[in-house]
């Protein structure tokens, strides 16, 4: 049995401004006040989980910890199955760029370019079917926590398609889609998206 959230802050242990707004407005109707790691002055905890259900709990915990109050984490990735779910919890690794190259920032053009040219050494017969996953992990001060995952399936496409995405969405077809996902109305993809399926889960749950 979930343990229930009651209405009052909660830390989103991100320094994400766009997802933490984006969290925010989805917790505010269930009268959460989201405030972020960033704004509290936390320090962003290492990352060492190997699974994405790992570094959400880091996340959550570090934020908890910090604050004293719960603390929502997440985190996500793509997932492609001929790859052995590469890059998963590696995801933002693969974008990341070094000094000498024009960084530190992420370069995903170059982290598509690596996905297909790992597919393209397989062959032209290499399973194109992948899956974005959403990790949430809510943790309470007192140790308590909880973690709720969603995922969406889909194929991916090559050349990168469309500019209303971010990360690897140019390449990421969902089921039942001939868009990517940076093709759709980013709208229609909150509703349908890893994220969203996570949040549903979570939302059902705790309040």
């Amino acid at each position: 049995m979930s343990r229930k959230l009651t209405p009052g802050k909660l830390v989103i242990a991100s320094h994400n401004p766009g997802k933490v707004r984006e969290i925010g407005a989805l917790l505010a109707p269930h009268g959460m006040n989201a405030v972020s790691a960033g704004e509290l002055g936390l320090p962003e905890p290492e990352e060492t989980g190997t699974t994405f259900a790992e570094n959400a709990l880091i996340k959550a915990r570090a934020g908890a910890d910090g604050s004293g109050y719960v603390a929502l984490a997440d985190d996500s990735g793509l997932c492609v199955n001929a790859l052995d779910g590469a890059p998963g919890v590696y995801t933002a690794d693969w974008a990341e760029t070094r000094p000498f190259e024009g960084g530190p920032g992420r370069d995903w053009y170059m982290a598509m370019g690596k996905v297909e040219g790992k597919l393209a050494e397989l062959g032209l017969d290499a399973d194109r079917s992948a899956y974005f996953a959403c990790t949430l992990a809510l943790a309470w001060p007192d140790g308590h926590s909880e973690v709720f995952e969603g995922r969406i399936a889909g194929m991916l496409t090559w050349p990168p398609r469309g500019e209303l995405g971010f990360g690897y969405d140019p390449v990421f077809m969902p089921e039942g889609q001939d868009r990517t996902f940076a093709e759709i109305d980013p709208q229609e993809k909150h509703a349908i998206s890893h994220r969203a399926n996570a949040f549903a889960k979570m939302l059902k749950a705790v309040f």
